[in-house]
């Protein structure tokens, strides 16, 4: 399995915010973007107008390494998007959402996308019953995913079930705390997506 496996606030300074690639420490003052504001490199602190490619580029970019997905990826998932019916920049977003790594990390499962990943690939969670290692697996509305039985008497996952419930759950999950079992209640809205992008100039981009 193709990942990226640079520095990780490298990618956050670059795209000048938080795009909490690191778990609990982007919650902390050691985060990089609070403590350095420019673009990384040796011309990070020069400011330069941007042209409109590079703002289209820019979108494009926050919203493949918020997500943790490769450009191949990306690719894929913005076809998947034009051809399904209504907005193409709201459906990309919420092909993104329903992977099963972002479900993960969306429950309180994991501490970031990338623990979610690892935690998948070692077969700890369940759908619907059924073991599924896949980290870009799709969910669907109705869906449900859980902790395996063996995983839950171990110390990281009673860790990770600690801090689970102070997160704050989007609308279209279901999480109960005390049997480790998320449910995919409805597929995401636009509204629901927390990432500060501007769909529509992925669009245009991939549109030229």
């Amino acid at each position: 399995m193709a990942r990226y496996t640079g520095a990780c606030c490298r990618l956050c300074r670059r795209e000048g915010e938080k795009l909490f690639l690191k778990g609990e420490r982007c919650y902390t003052d050691k985060c990089a973007v609070q403590r350095r504001t420019y673009a990384p490199g040796q011309h990070g602190q020069n400011k330069k107008k941007m042209s409109e490619y590079g703002l289209q580029l820019r979108e494009k970019q926050k919203a493949r390494r918020f997500y943790g997905v490769l450009e191949s990826q990306f690719e894929k998932y913005f076809e998947m998007a034009a051809r399904k019916k209504g907005v193409t920049g709201e459906n990309l977003l919420q092909i993104l959402e329903r992977r099963f790594d972002n479900v993960i990390y969306r429950l309180g499962l994991a501490t970031s996308r990338a623990e979610a990943r690892q935690l998948i690939t070692h077969g700890h969670f369940r759908i619907n019953g059924k073991r599924v290692n896949i980290p870009s697996y799709l969910v669907a509305a109705g869906e449900v995913i859980s902790v395996g039985e063996k995983s839950r008497s171990s110390s990281k996952f009673k860790e990770i079930d600690e801090m689970a419930g102070a997160r704050v759950l989007p609308e279209w999950l279901d999480y109960d705390a005390d049997n480790m079992v998320g449910r995919i209640v409805q597929l995401p809205s636009r509204d629901e997506v927390d990432l500060q992008v501007k769909e529509h100039l992925i669009v245009e981009l991939y549109s030229k």
